[in-house]
């Protein structure tokens, strides 16, 4: 478990200071054409009822049959988490009452998961970094939904979702504050969309939280958790911790107890209300499922999907910095989504097998592309800018070809027209120039008309920065940067 959370992590109560202590389970949609036990659709937003088998509506007579791919894809989340794998693990039935649940029970794991302890380091927006445990990872299935605003007095029940494979990660309690629980939901998503086993569209409900917070004196006991059920934004993580966090300590200090219970996040009003106290294990009779045999893997079969592991967000990250000098704020950008990462590797390989230079690449690949698309709500799938114009826009950069404030106005025209760099800066007449008698002729024009500024350049040579940006102006952006800088300094006298 981590240290005790810094004194700036604390909150400031009237009595004294208070810890929060945080457990997150996250409910991952398994990417499955199919769902855990039957062969139904999983796609998301069908006709209501069109994706549901007569196993999915608990038809009489009807048995689960374990889907093999949602079985990999688990193992493979447990070993990009660090975590032990079970070769023997059971499903368990899970009871209680829905209206959205036809079984009347939830097939789940219990006492036997799949997968065990393991851990995820998370580095955080002020330079820390802290390790997560993860206490397990189980297969169960969701539950259909039930949808309460179509009819002033029924409710309606859609079972599109019903059966569609989901894996728990059940993080330890070793978060202490809304930042870090932010940034380790944030890694973990970004972890599963690497191993490509859970899209992580909270928008959708494919990733969604259950948050257990507590408040504490620093190093007392743990105090009395709340659950806070299905939070689907990781924004709304911090939120509905910092309201939780606040009531707890306002009940605890006015005298009262915290009640174990399940609560609900209004991101209207930004607080958290009740829902119904809280379930105990026992309460939901959990005993093996009689329709389905113990799930046994072979270790051949996990060491094979060991090998089939991609290169993970902290592996990438670290050859990233390693091997092309990049900073390790830009390779956290750049590692982040995979998406954004593979991008950045298309950008660095000329056609040639050659490599481009990754500190420009990165430069562009943050700041202009992703910066620009940020701007505009698109994500990198939707570029338009790929990344052979962007390689050929640095090419051109590097040869010379053209200015880097002639390479911004050439990103607009491929971002909004398209087409081959190399033809857009001929048909265009964006070549840098590099003639040095042009470029002396429009320095001398310019000195001759500012003789108090040279004067006060030669006593103060920083003062020749204003001369550059005089001559690039006149120039169109044209003239070579280095170009202007030699040649001003020998126009006014000015010793390297």
């Amino acid at each position: 478990m981590n240290a005790p959370a810094r004194p700036d992590k604390l909150i400031r109560g009237a009595t004294g200071d208070w810890e929060i202590v945080i457990g997150l389970e996250i409910h991952a949609q398994v990417t499955s054409q199919a769902k855990l036990f039957s062969g139904a659709a999983t796609a998301f937003g069908g006709e209501p009822n069109s994706h549901v088998s007569l196993v999915d509506a608990a038809m009489p007579g009807m048995l689960p049959v374990i889907n093999a791919e949602c079985v990999r894809q688990a193992v493979l989340t447990g070993l990009g988490l660090n975590a032990q794998i079970h070769l023997r693990s059971v499903f368990d039935r899970k009871n209680y009452f829905y209206p959205d649940l036809p079984q009347g029970y939830q097939i789940s794991q219990y006492k036997s998961p799949v997968v065990g302890e393991g851990e995820v380091i998370v580095d955080l927006p002020d330079g820390e970094s802290i390790t997560v445990g993860i206490e397990r990872l189980h297969l169960e299935q969701d539950a259909g939904k039930s949808v309460h605003d179509q009819h002033p007095t029924l409710s309606y029940v859609d079972l599109n979702r019903s059966g569609v494979a989901l894996m728990e990660i059940v993080s330890k309690p070793d978060l202490r504050s809304s930042e870090q629980a932010k940034a380790f939901v944030t890694k973990l998503r970004s972890i599963l969309r690497y191993l490509g086993t859970c899209d992580g569209d909270m928008e959708k409900g494919s990733l969604r939280a259950d948050v257990n917070v507590s408040v504490r004196r620093p190093g007392e006991p743990l105090g009395t958790r709340c659950e806070i059920k299905n939070v689907n934004s990781i924004r709304f993580i911090g939120q509905a911790i910092e309201h939780e966090a606040r009531r707890q300590v306002d009940i605890i200090e006015d005298g009262g107890t915290i009640v174990q219970e399940t609560r609900l996040f209004d991101p209207n009003k930004g607080e958290t209300r009740a829902m119904r106290s809280k379930e105990e294990a026992h309460d939901y009779r959990y005993f093996p499922d009689p329709d389905l045999l113990p799930l046994e893997l072979t270790p051949d079969y996990v060491e094979d999907l060991r090998g089939q592991l991609p290169e993970l967000p902290d592996d990438k990250k670290a050859r990233f910095v390693r091997e092309l000098g990049l900073s390790v704020y830009d390779a956290d950008v750049l590692v982040a989504e995979r998406a954004n990462a593979a991008f950045f590797e298309a950008v660095l390989v000329k056609q040639d097998g050659s490599p481009r230079d990754a500190k420009a690449a990165a430069n562009w690949v943050i700041n202009e592309l992703t910066g620009r698309l940020n701007k505009e709500g698109r994500d990198i799938a939707a570029s338009p800018v790929s990344a052979a114009q962007l390689g050929t826009l640095l090419d051109l950069i590097g040869e010379g070809t053209i200015s880097g404030k002639i390479a911004k106005d050439l990103f607009e025209i491929l971002w909004s027209e398209g087409g081959d760099p190399r033809e857009l800066v001929e048909a265009r007449g964006l070549k840098q120039v590099t003639d040095v008698g042009a470029i002396e002729k429009v320095i001398a024009e310019i000195v001759a008309a500012n003789p108090d500024k040279a004067a006060q350049a030669k006593e103060k040579p920083a003062m020749i920065g204003w001369f550059v940006g005089q001559v690039m102006k006149a120039s169109g952006g044209k003239a070579n940067p280095q170009a202007v800088n030699d040649l001003l300094k020998r126009k006014l006298g000015i010793a390297d």
